[in-house]
């Protein structure tokens, strides 16, 4: 299986991402939603993402269902179900190198991807990451475009034009990962 994954500003939009890859027929099991933030009001999330009435109708159903919060050291509070959880409470309890980047990477995310997408959910974005098989990719894609996941490149770039070289946090085995300085 192949690893794809989506970040997007808001749950709202990560949510209706979730929803929409369930109806395509991607199992709940191979989707991972991860976030700061989890209690926003279904309403003024789909209002917000502009869903359709299925959407609104249908309801938090599941893998929503499953949201619980997690403490993950150097990031904090976060709200998350699925897959790739096990990973983040299993390098949280054996003070594993490089934390969530290293849990990301260990579950098949690029290492470049991986600090962009922990520095996002740590700024209050949300992360969408599905396990495929291959002819699941271009559907997978095409759902997390449609709900506007963030262009990697540019936020990276964003990021950098304000100094920022990497994912850190504020637990010193978090950010070990990919470091010169160890």
């Amino acid at each position: 299986m192949i690893t794809l994954s989506g970040l997007f500003d808001s749950y709202g939009e990560a949510k209706l991402a979730v929803h929409d890859l369930e109806d395509a027929g991607i199992s709940s099991d191979e989707i991972t939603l991860l976030s700061k933030k989890a209690d926003s009001s279904d309403e003024g999330d789909l209002k917000t993402a502009g869903a359709g009435v299925g959407v609104a109708i249908g309801g938090v159903g599941g893998l929503l269902a499953g949201m619980a919060g997690l403490s993950i050291p150097g990031v904090g509070t976060l709200f998350g179900t699925g897959w790739l959880i096990s990973a983040f409470i299993g390098a949280a309890a054996g003070g594993v190198a490089g934390g969530i980047v290293a849990a990301m990477i260990e579950c098949g995310i690029n290492e470049n991807d991986a600090h962009v997408f922990a520095e996002g959910v740590n700024r209050g974005g949300a992360l969408v990451t599905i396990k495929v098989h291959e002819h699941e990719m271009d559907i997978v894609k095409r759902i997390l475009k449609r709900h506007h996941s963030v262009d990697l490149a540019k936020r990276r770039r964003e990021y950098e034009e304000d100094g920022w070289s990497g994912f850190t946090s504020s637990d010193p085995w978090d950010d070990r990962i990919g470091r010169e300085d160890d």
